[in-house]
């Protein structure tokens, strides 16, 4: 099969082309002069009619040095033909002409001698006018230095997506040489880039024939890893001078640096955002737990994907913390936040934990030297460093964590923690810039931190003292069965100066006492120790409660800006009745077998502590089974229902079938008590019981 037959051919097409024509034979208007052998015109294109303005009747059978040259130059011409039809070769060369209309024209021909299967020979001549030709060249010439030189990435695809040109700049943006593009698709060429995006554009501009412009790529390239490199990319589609689709141009701008610059000033408005979010979301109690989860919280996602808050054991067991340390370091953890459920939690030391960590370690290096320690990119060797067991280093390993940053909490001069802090899936390693931000949230979060610690210390110490001077276990009485309990404050360990009492009295009765000093902490408590010890003293002179009442108001009154509610009672199991008074205290409730409770009408009279002011004894009849129930407000108070409705909420769980006293105390506390109330609470129950009945129980 020859070379002719085998090439494909479109029978639909006239003359069975295979494709549409170039655009380039077009411009430059080609013409075909075909002469005999002596030198008549056989043959005139039409572009030749256009170039020389005679019509094909006008040139056929005209010697074509008569029809187009000047006189002057006809011996040349024939010198020239009478060289390319002796066969010594073809002649190129500029040369001028006559138009028809008489002007000059300068033509570059391109001259051979042919020869048909009877042996006749011909001249073929092709022609077009030079200024066309030379500015083709020059707009050739200046387009291949413009793309060779350009800084700006230059490619052209075919429509197939494959390069077929890519000038030296794009060969250095993509770090591949121009012959290792050639003939590729994109896809292959550029793996690191989002190729499934760039060629679904690419393919919208060769169908609509609207560029796409400054079209923005990120991605990070092989031959630089460790930043992102950002270029403006757009993508014009070409077409020849008859409207065929040839393909498509791009051209691509290394923007980095403006990107860098871009993204540096996003991420500083960021961190003054997460500096200001920090300042209103940390400290917002005195809680050191719920402050520690705070600064966990808020320094994910924003800052790292995991975080850890460990304190040193000794700063909340009440010893000083220190500004420098060598050797271990003992951690208690209070927090751990993640932005994501990964392994790196379960590694992390879980709040609550006591951890010892040796002086290698990375968090007490941090500690001993009160200065950051950051490792950008972590190795494998470096997790021992991290992590706290072989089996968490594995954890560590296998969530990805590839950055780590701890920096102290450092809070007037003393170094309390850190603020431990790991990137899993945040590709970019922790630089100086996260660590001034983590150090400025360290910082903030640090003073909280402490005040939290020391005021969990002033609490713990004010609950101890409270607790040491509440009876630890009333002994029994005759003709009563007692419980109570003594519950302080959820909400930010605060401890206040609630007290309950039970006295022995001559003839068998009993004093019951249940009062709460206003305010809380050590004051509170010590006042409570004084007025409890001033009320037992007082007892032992078996007054009426009243007088009981007014003795107290006056000692309240000399110990200045004091104010304190009490109730006062006393039981005679030998006369069945309980004298009571009230100084501005909640009313008791009474509560009898078969009847609904009610809360006694007692005169409530004024706080101890306002002074010159009237006291009242009521007396109450009390039979066996009967139950008499003082509390303090800590009880029945809150800040979002009336006092009314919580006294009704009392009286109904109160109604409910008779239960043991031990019970009963559990089931108000559970019942009336929420999670975070700002106050403590003293319950005190007496049910009175026949005197010959000599059971006892015993408090909890």
């Amino acid at each position: 099969m020859s070379a002719i037959e085998s090439f494909p051919v479109d029978p639909a097409r006239p003359g069975g082309s295979t494709s549409e024509p170039s655009g380039l034979l077009d411009v430059l208007n080609v013409a075909a002069v075909l002469l005999d052998a002596d030198g008549r015109i056989v043959l005139w294109s039409p572009q030749a009619a256009e170039l020389f303005g005679y019509t094909t009747d006008e040139a056929l059978g005209q010697y074509a040095g008569r029809l187009l040259v000047h006189e002057r130059h006809l011996e040349l011409v024939r010198h020239l033909f009478a060289e390319v039809m002796a066969g010594d070769g073809g002649w190129t060369g500029v040369f001028p002409v006559r138009h028809k209309d008489g002007s000059p024209l300068l033509v570059e021909f391109r001259n051979m001698r042919l020869e048909n299967d009877r042996k006749d020979l011909y001249a073929l001549g092709l022609a077009t006018e030079q200024t066309t030709l030379r500015r083709v060249e020059r707009d050739l010439a200046l387009s291949t230095r413009l793309i060779s030189q350009s800084p700006i990435g230059l490619a052209v695809v075919d429509t197939d997506l494959r390069y077929v040109m890519v000038n030296p700049a794009l060969e250095r943006i993509n770090g591949l040489p121009a012959a290792e593009h050639i003939g590729r698709h994109v896809r292959d060429a550029v793996p690191f880039l989002d190729t499934e995006a760039i060629e679904a554009a690419m393919c919208e501009v060769l169908a609509t024939g609207t560029p796409i412009l400054d079209r923005e790529s990120v991605a990070r390239i092989p031959a630089d890893p460790d930043r992102e490199h950002a270029w403006s990319v757009s993508f014009y589609r070409l077409e020849s001078s008859n409207g065929k689709v040839l393909g498509l141009a791009t051209s691509v701008v290394d923007v980095t640096e403006r990107h860098i610059a871009t993204s540096e000033a996003a991420q500083a408005r960021q961190r003054l955002s997460l500096v200001a979010d920090a300042s209103m979301r940390i400290g917002t109690t005195l809680d050191l737990d719920q402050t520690a989860r705070e600064l966990a919280e808020v320094s994910v996602p924003e800052l790292a994907d995991v975080a850890a808050v460990d304190v040193l054991d000794s700063v909340l067991n009440g010893r000083s913390a220190v500004v420098k340390n060598e050797g271990h370091a003992v951690f208690r953890a209070l927090a751990v936040a993640a932005s994501y459920p990964t392994d790196a939690v379960r590694a992390a030391d879980q709040p609550g934990e006591i951890a010892r960590y040796d002086a290698d370690r990375l968090v007490t290096h941090c500690v001993n030297t009160a200065s950051p320690v950051r490792v950008a990119r972590v190795q494998r060797e470096d997790l021992s460093r991290i992590a706290r067991s072989p089996e968490a280093a594995e954890m560590l390993a296998a969530a990805g964590v590839h950055s780590y940053l701890a920096v102290p909490l450092i809070a007037r001069g003393e170094v309390l923690g850190a603020l431990d802090l790991k990137r899993t899936r945040n590709p970019e390693p922790f630089n100086a810039d996260d660590e001034v931000l983590a150090g400025e949230l360290a910082a903030r979060a640090a003073v909280c931190i402490d005040n939290a610690r020391w005021y969990r210390q002033v609490s713990n110490t004010a609950l101890t003292l409270q607790r040491s001077l509440l009876p630890q276990q009333p002994p029994d009485q005759p003709g009563l069965e007692i419980a109570y309990r003594y519950q302080p404050a959820e909400a930010a360990s605060e401890v206040g100066g609630d007290w309950f009492d039970v006295i022995p009295l001559t003839g068998g009765k009993t004093a019951l006492v249940v009062g709460d000093v206003m305010g809380s902490g050590i004051s509170a408590a010590a006042t409570m120790g004084q007025l409890r010890t001033a009320t037992r003293t007082l007892a032992e002179l078996d007054l009426d409660p009243a007088q009981v009442q007014r003795h107290l108001d006056r000692l309240t009154d000399r110990m200045g800006q004091t104010i304190t509610t009490c109730i006062y009672a006393v039981y005679d199991p030998s006369k069945g009745h309980c004298l009571i008074s009230c100084a501005g205290h909640l009313p008791p409730v009474l509560v009898r077998p078969g009847k609904p409770p009610e809360l006694l009408d007692l005169p409530t009279g004024a706080p101890l502590g306002v002074g010159e002011v009237a006291f009242h004894t009521t007396k109450v009849a009390m039979h066996p089974g009967d139950e008499l129930v003082l509390y303090t407000d800590g009880l029945v108070e809150t800040r979002v229902q009336a006092i009314d409705e919580r006294l009704d909420a009392l009286l109904a769980l109160l109604a409910k079938p008779q239960r043991s006293l031990e019970e009963t105390c559990d089931v108000l506390l559970h019942a009336l008590r929420q999670p975070g109330d700002h106050d403590d609470v003293a319950l005190l129950i007496a049910r009175a019981r026949p005197l010959t009945d000599t059971g006892a129980t015993t408090p909890t």
